[in-house]
């Protein structure tokens, strides 16, 4: 059987031991000095000169005198003699000389914290709320949410970095695996990066610093770029200012607005960003011989030169012509009275055989010509 206790090393008494009660008052005395700790001070190296039975001391690193080699045992001065106890680990003794708590970490013992000032919780070496803290990582939190607040005004949350190549950023995870990234990596312009693995990563979007310009993978690389998903830009895009304007390509990439459009004494016209022209009139035919009424046509505004032009006439109801309209057997147009990219010359037939037109008569038509204009 062990003579003392396995914490506090109290003695046991022992059978058939005789006195016992020196025994048990030695534990009594131990149980006295080191219950309910509460310690004079905890930085002497060497006794006080007028102990009192009952002083007990916390002795400091490199005691001398009656305490030499006793640093961080607790002293307790017995009527005559100094009596030291070696603390374990989670200790704890309050220090009346700085009002507070002090606890032992197995090597030594350092204060608790109470009644905190905001000097107190300047530069710590990390913070963990809910989780722990590591060299890297110095605020830890885990929480549902995370709030913030203003302090009567606005607030900003502002995230520093020591030099351009540094990284300035927020990054996403999911198991710890960075997704997302925002911020400054690398360089001073503000970017958006994202990753399938955390290792692979592609910049959705970055912004010129000086410019506030955008380029990246999230926007349109050119003006042919149509990649599903991707942002247009305007130099690549059609803004409200080119919808209606002046037309115009170069190598068939179109530079200008979608459509023009106009009109004169000839027609109207309206030209499409595509390269296509449609040309409208509202004219008379009149009588040009006994088999036909004729009207050439200078189109508004010429088509290419060698395109192909698609001339096509619709009858109104208003006309005065001397054959039924029965007799009618042809009307349209034909190139080359005024050159075919030019003009055409738009016509109205009776057929073989029927009522004559007669001179004076008139019909109004609709005519409409398709082609390019480049």
């Amino acid at each position: 059987m062990s003579e003392t206790s396995q914490i506090l090393n109290l003695p046991y008494i022992q059978p058939a031991q005789a006195q016992k009660h020196v025994t048990h008052n030695e534990a009594l005395r131990m149980l006295d000095a080191i219950v309910q700790l509460s310690v004079a001070d905890a930085d002497r190296t060497q006794p006080p000169a007028s102990p009192q039975p009952g002083d007990r001391h916390i002795v400091a690193s490199g005691a001398t005198g009656d305490w030499t080699g006793k640093d961080g045992q607790v002293a307790i001065f017995d009527f005559s003699a100094w009596v030291f106890v070696e603390p374990k680990e989670g200790w704890q003794a309050y220090d009346r000389s700085i009002g507070g708590l002090l606890t032992h970490d197995g090597t030594g013992w350092a204060p608790i914290p109470v009644n905190l000032n905001a000097a107190d919780l300047q530069n710590l070496d990390g913070v963990g709320i809910n989780a722990s803290a590591d060299p890297v990582n110095r605020f830890a939190l885990a929480s549902e949410a995370s709030l913030f607040g203003h302090d009567g005004a606005g607030h900003q949350l502002k995230v520093n970095k020591a030099t351009t190549g540094d990284t300035a950023s927020l990054l996403f995870q999911s198991g710890f695996t960075g997704h997302a990234e925002m911020g400054l990596a690398g360089d001073t312009a503000f970017s958006v990066k994202v990753s399938p693995d955390g290792i692979a990563w592609t910049t959705a979007l970055n912004v010129d610093p000086g410019t506030g310009a955008i380029t990246g993978a999230a926007i349109q690389q050119s003006a042919t770029d149509s990649s599903p998903g991707r942002l247009m830009v305007a130099e690549h895009g059609v803004l409200r200012a080119d919808i209606l304007g002046t037309v115009a390509e170069v190598g068939g990439v179109p530079t200008g607005a979608l459509f023009e459009s106009g009109s004169n004494s000839d027609g109207s016209w309206v030209r499409f960003a595509d390269g296509t022209q449609i040309c409208r009139l509202t004219t008379t035919l009149n009588f040009n011989a006994s088999s036909r009424l004729l009207r050439d046509w200078t189109y508004p505004v010429p088509f290419a030169s060698g395109s192909d032009v698609s001339v096509n006439l619709s009858l109104s109801t208003e006309f005065e012509a001397t054959p039924d309209p029965e007799d009618f057997a042809f009307f349209g147009a034909r190139h080359g009275v005024s050159g075919g990219n030019v003009g055409c010359s738009l016509r109205l037939y009776r057929r073989t055989g029927g009522t004559d037109f007669q001179p004076g008569d008139t019909m109004t038509v609709y005519a409409t010509a398709i082609g390019r204009w480049t």
